[in-house]
This record gives structure tokens, C-alpha cells and sequence, in this order.
């Protein structure tokens, strides 16, 4: 089975392939793909916290995850078809 782990660039380092490489390569800075990642995990987390009271009290949270999911996606859709580097962006965010 072949490794789909980034070889390592010598000449930019490991540091600069983790931290800069991937913000980049859709257009933005370290800082900006951080917020969107918290902000999309924040959501997931919301979600996920809803699914489970709604597990124990079905009656609680019934449209709350499915609501969030759709959200999340057409927010992502709309930040893709907004960059000036769309082609680069992967089906899916993260």
C-alpha cells in the first residue's frame, strides 16, 4: 500500500510544508485557513454535541445536524466558487 504522506522538500523544510504549503495551495494564509478550520470544526462539534442529547431525548435537536451539514456545505461551496484558484480546491475542506 503506498503512502500518501508528503515527501519532504529539503530545500523549504518540513515546517514550511506543514504550516504553509496547503493554506497556500487554496489561496490563502496560515491565519485565514486556521479560522475556517476552527470554524468548521466548532460547527462539527455543535452538531455532533446535538446528536447526541438528541439521542437520549429524541424530541430535542431533530433538524439541528442535518441543518448544520448543509450549511457547512453550501458555505463551502460558495468560498470555492469564490476563489481565485477554484481548480486547486479539493471536492471537500478541510
Amino acid at each position: 500500500m503506498a503512502s500518501t504522506e508528503p515527501t519532504i522538500d529539503a530545500k523549504r523544510g518540513i515546517a514550511h510544508q506543514l504550516f504553509v504549503d496547503h493554506p497556500r495551495s487554496l489561496g490563502m494564509s496560515w491565519a485565514q485557513h486556521g479560522i475556517g478550520a476552527l470554524w468548521i470544526g466548532t460547527r462539527l462539534i455543535g452538531a455532533g454535541l446535538a446528536c447526541i442529547v438528541h439521542a437520549i431525548v429524541p424530541g430535542w435537536f431533530t433538524q439541528t445536524a442535518g441543518k448544520t451539514v448543509t450549511g457547512m456545505y453550501e458555505h463551502m461551496v460558495r468560498r470555492k466558487a469564490g476563489a481565485a484558484n477554484a481548480e486547486n480546491w479539493p471536492d471537500y475542506e478541510i
